[in-house]
């Protein structure tokens, strides 16, 4: 599914990947006439009634999310003010040290992810579950993601603290009463383990590959919603 929805896998030869891309972007095309489509608009959000406390909080603190593929997630979140530093990666597996294609297998329980490092003193982790729900990813999706589909596709929140889990869980709660989204939200919220750094050219590709058309219908969409719906968060590169 992966080479379908115009995704490389890490080919190292040059020619090998440009030849992919070729056929990539002729059955993005495909795709589309049979009714796939770019990632969807930003989904309209209340603002989390539970939230850490900014006053309180002081250094930088991390969370692991999961909402298809990395790329996007990772790209969205570099774009956030407050975020030090995103990391594309893999979590919630039991395999150490796991490679891409590996993951992609779906056998080790690994999803891809983001680790997101952020100072909450400038955005609090409420908010960064308010983008990580509303143009970040569908949380409604279970176990795919638009066209990527697999457990290592899956929505969730590897909280790293007791209130992380407090105010996800809260949100989730507060987001299912309210109706939000006209499907059961499915983001499991599961503790931390461990994060594994994807390989090096993973990292920043919706940055480097702008005109890879998976990134095209896919990611730079979920980005441009970013800096529209959330002007006074969002921050160029």
């Amino acid at each position: 599914m992966q080479l379908l929805a115009g995704r490389t896998g890490g080919m190292k030869v040059t020619r090998m990947l440009k030849f992919s891309l070729l056929i990539v972007a002729g059955l993005a095309v495909l795709l589309y006439s049979f009714g796939w489509k770019p990632a969807k608009g930003a989904t309209a959000l209340p603002d989390p009634k539970v939230d850490e406390s900014v006053v309180a909080a002081q250094g930088h603190e991390t969370v692991v999310l999961a909402g298809g593929c990395f790329w996007g997630i990772q790209a969205v979140f570099e774009h956030v003010k407050g975020v030090a530093k995103a990391t594309a990666g893999y979590s919630g597996g039991t395999v150490k040290n796991p490679e891409y294609e590996e993951v992609s297998s779906g056998t080790t329980g690994h999803a891809e992810s983001v680790e997101v490092v952020y100072d909450p003193s400038k955005i609090t982790f409420g908010q960064l579950l308010k983008i990580f729900f509303s143009v970040a990813h569908d949380p409604t999706e279970l176990n795919y993601q638009g066209p990527d589909v697999g457990t290592q596709y899956r929505s969730a929140i590897f909280f790293e603290t007791p209130e992380q889990e407090r105010i996800a869980k809260a949100y989730v709660a507060q987001l299912t009463d309210a109706h939000a989204f006209s499907s059961p939200i499915v983001t499991q919220v599961e503790p931390f383990k461990a994060f594994y750094r994807a390989e090096d050219y993973h990292q920043d590709y919706a940055e480097r590959n702008p005109e890879n058309p998976y990134i095209m219908m896919n990611d730079r969409p979920k980005v441009a919603n970013l800096k529209k719906e959330f002007p006074e968060l969002y921050v160029s590169r």
